[in-house]
Parts: C-alpha cells; sequence; structure tokens
C-alpha cells in the first residue's frame, strides 16, 4: 500500500527546490548506493561524492560581494567572495554524515547541532536537544539532513532556527533525496526555504520509506544496520 496523495511541486521546483544536475555520472553514484548488496565502504565513499556535490551546490546559492585581488603576474582579477557568516547545522544522526564533506570545503565554519529523533511507531519527530552559537540570527544556515520524507524533523528544525532569530530566507536545506510530500509539507508552511537535493523519488510507502530509495540513510552509513 502506497501513498496515494498526490502533491503538486511545480511552483516549488521553480523558485525553492534545486535539484543537481541528473547526468550519467550521478545516476552511476546513485546506482551502487541504491543497492541493497553494496558493502558499507563503497556506500560511504559514493554517497560522500554525491554529497559533496550537494555542498557545493548549496554553497553557489548563498550571496556573494565583489573582491578585486592582484594576481601573480601583476594584475587585477575581479573575483567574488562570501558576503555573510556561515554556520552548518547537521539534524543528528543522520545530518553528520554530510558534516565532513562541509568541512572539506569550509573548514572554518562553525558548526551548530539539533537532536530530532522520528518515533518508530507513531512516525511524528520528537526534538531532544540543540546547541548553537549564540550569533545563529546573524548567519546563513546549510541545514544538513539526508531525507526529507514526511517533512515533520525537517519543520521542526526550522522552526528551532526561526526561533532563535534566523531569517527564513537564510536557510538552505541540504538534502540527499526527497519525496514530493516532503517537499510539500516544508515548502508550504516555510516558502522563503531553499532546498538542495539530488533526486526526487516517486512516493512514501505506508512505513513512511520512500520508493524507490535507499533504505535508512543513517543506519547504512554508520553501519548499524540491522
Amino acid at each position: 500500500m502506497s501513498n496515494s496523495t498526490t502533491y503538486d511541486i511545480d511552483k516549488y521546483l521553480k523558485q525553492n527546490v534545486h535539484v543537481l544536475p541528473q547526468n550519467n555520472q550521478l545516476r552511476a553514484l546513485h546506482t551502487i548506493i541504491r543497492n541493497r548488496q553494496v558493502s558499507r565502504e563503497d556506500f560511504v565513499f559514493y554517497s560522500s561524492r554525491i554529497i559533496r556535490l550537494l555542498i557545493e551546490a548549496g554553497l553557489n546559492l548563498l550571496p556573494f560581494e565583489p573582491l578585486e585581488v592582484e594576481t601573480p603576474v601583476g594584475n587585477t582579477y575581479n573575483g567574488l567572495q562570501f558576503a555573510s557568516k556561515l554556520c552548518g547545522v547537521p539534524i543528528i544522526r543522520a545530518g553528520e554524515s554530510m558534516e565532513s564533506e562541509l568541512r572539506a570545503v569550509c573548514p572554518a565554519i562553525r558548526i551548530g547541532k539539533i537532536l530530532i529523533q522520528r518515533d518508530k511507531v507513531t512516525k511524528l519527530p520528537h526534538y531532544y536537544y540543540s546547541n548553537l552559537p549564540e550569533d545563529i540570527h546573524e548567519r546563513h544556515i546549510l541545514m544538513l539532513e539526508p531525507m526529507l520524507a514526511t517533512g515533520g524533523s525537517a519543520k521542526v528544525a526550522i522552526q528551532l532556527l526561526l526561533d532563535k532569530g534566523v531569517q527564513e530566507d537564510k536557510i538552505i536545506f541540504v538534502n540527499f533525496i526527497t519525496v514530493p510530500e516532503g517537499i510539500h509539507a516544508v515548502c508550504s508552511k516555510y516558502p522563503k526555504i531553499k532546498i538542495v537535493t539530488s533526486s526526487i523519488e516517486e512516493e512514501l510507502n505506508e512505513n513512511a520509506f520512500m520508493i524507490p530509495g535507499i533504505g535508512d540513510f543513517g543506519d547504512r552509513y554508520f553501519g548499524t544496520v540491522n
């Protein structure tokens, strides 16, 4: 039994949701990690390659300002620099799988943490803990969470950031895979949020797993699959 509700997400795809180019390389990487027989080593390696692409795409959505520098040959290069302070906020635990790739491209970035866990029976999210920089309200946020399914956990995390003074249009949700239901749930409530993802799946099944999906990303990445 699958989710029969149809969600029209075309309007969000035009302004909120940024999907990585669906080229052959990305499809090949997805083929490896979606295979239930893949080793954990390969799952981590190839999913990390996709995460790096997502991080780079998320950074490209941030504001830039002009910066001139002198080149080694004495000429001027009219370049750009990030126009604001950044903060990465992984949602524990699965979101921490994306943290190393963020640190690889932004070594000095501040990192906050939010712990939200979904009840395996009710599927409802429960907030437990957060630790965020005191000046979080002054920063652009890269919120890290691989799975956007029902959107419950994402909405709790976003609301927490807003309650801390973060501006809605300064939150970029870096997400591995999602479904129309998750996109609708987040973007209909927070229309200024930007989402970067590598795949929009077909639907959710009766257990709130994405179809065709990749299973539980955190369990597969950290090696806690039963």
